[in-house]
């Protein structure tokens, strides 16, 4: 009698390991195929019956946190409350198996006070603050402006020099003859179509520069070919902003970047061809006119502040004026002239300084924009005055 229940509880034995392997079996039936024969281990945080927490893993993840601060000058730049929809959330407490869709709340960044003040070079980056999601780049222009700067900078001496130099060439080619005013006239066309393009930030841009350029060659033929006729200087323009328009009309650049390029190009050739109006003009306009802005531009870039640089500059364009046209037919009347010749110098003088350009613009646009402005001024007014 009291062997009976150990035989009754033998078979439940004997069935356990084949319960036990039956189970085995039919999880490894669940379970995806491995062809290496390696099972993907647990993650901190998941569950021993295939259920991932989708949280876990955040627990891993590098978090900013803390105040940012400019790397310009090291101001201190307070950081902002996260976006609900986009704000890391930080690891709480593992959860509980009561509440597997505990709701988590996103934690204000909170952190130690950004370093203390510190002197920097101002243009050692053009980066603004650090941000999580990132800052685009800031030219120097905007930051000038953001920090209550004037974004101009004017050419200097040195460019003003080379002015002077180019104006004088053209007033002492222009008292030789015509085809001797053709060199220095030139070079002015030139340095007047590559100076725009780089002015406007297009570099390379050699294809806008050669068309611009061959539109002022095209004006200066005409120009002979009609006995200096100014309706040359016009027909050219026309004739090269249809030329413009067709080949920015094939390009497969973007059309934002195409209108840029169309407006820089006929700008570009535009100055280039009314440069031209010194071979219009009367030889002794073109004299008085020229040495009239090479001294306007030598009295701009005196040490001054700039109203009273401006005025001494016209004062000294019409005393330049005064002396070359006693010299010339013009007489006194070359007071006026010059100062003309002074009031579309400095405008072209002021064009070449804006937007913090670098020093080849200076020494293109620069040295360029203030005698090619003078051209018109210088027609206009030695035909007016004669």
């Amino acid at each position: 009698m009291t062997d009976q229940p150990n035989q009754q509880n033998q078979p439940n034995q004997q069935n356990r390991p084949n319960q036990q392997n039956q189970q085995n079996r039919q999880n490894q039936q669940n379970q995806p195929y491995d062809p290496y024969g390696q099972q993907p281990q647990a993650w901190p945080g998941q569950g021993y019956q295939g259920y991932e927490d989708p949280h876990a893993a955040q627990q891993y993840t590098q978090q900013w946190q803390g105040q940012t601060w400019e790397t310009q000058n090291h101001r201190a730049v307070s950081a902002q409350a996260p976006d609900p929809e986009t704000a890391i959330l930080t690891p709480q407490s593992p959860r509980s198996p009561q509440s597997p869709h505990s709701h988590r709340r996103p934690r204000t960044p909170q952190g130690p006070a950004a370093p203390a003040a510190t002197d920097a070079d101002a243009s050692a980056t053009g980066y603004g603050p650090a941000t999580v999601g990132g800052n685009a780049r800031v030219t120097d222009a905007q930051r000038a402006r953001a920090e209550g700067r004037s974004p101009i900078i004017e050419p200097g001496m040195q460019p003003a020099a080379l002015t002077a130099l180019l104006g004088l060439l053209l007033a002492g080619a222009a008292a030789v003859g015509t085809y001797a005013l053709l060199v220095p006239l030139v070079i002015l066309q030139a340095v007047t179509a590559a100076g725009w393009f780089r002015l406007n930030g297009m570099w390379p841009a050699r294809q806008g520069i050669a068309l611009g350029f061959a539109g002022a060659l095209a004006a200066d033929a005409a120009l002979l070919v009609s006995g200096r006729s100014p309706a040359a200087i016009l027909g050219t323009i026309g004739v090269w902003v249809l030329l413009a328009l067709v080949l920015q009309l094939r390009s497969h650049a973007d059309p934002d970047e195409r209108m840029y390029g169309l407006m820089a190009t006929v700008a570009a050739s535009a100055l280039a061809i009314v440069a031209g109006g010194y071979l219009a003009a009367a030889a002794d306009a073109v004299t008085v006119g020229a040495v009239a802005v090479a001294v306007a531009v030598l009295a701009r870039a005196l040490p001054l502040p700039t109203p009273a640089s401006v005025v001494v500059s016209l004062l000294a364009a019409a005393g330049a004026g005064i002396a070359m046209g006693a010299v010339t037919d013009l007489g006194t009347s070359g007071a006026l002239l010059g100062a003309g010749a002074a009031v579309c110098a400095l405008i072209g003088h002021r064009v070449a300084s804006y937007d913090y350009p670098s020093r080849f613009v200076h020494f293109t646009a620069g040295v360029a924009l203030p005698l090619a402005a003078a051209a018109p001024a210088v027609y206009v007014l030695g035909r007016a005055l004669a």
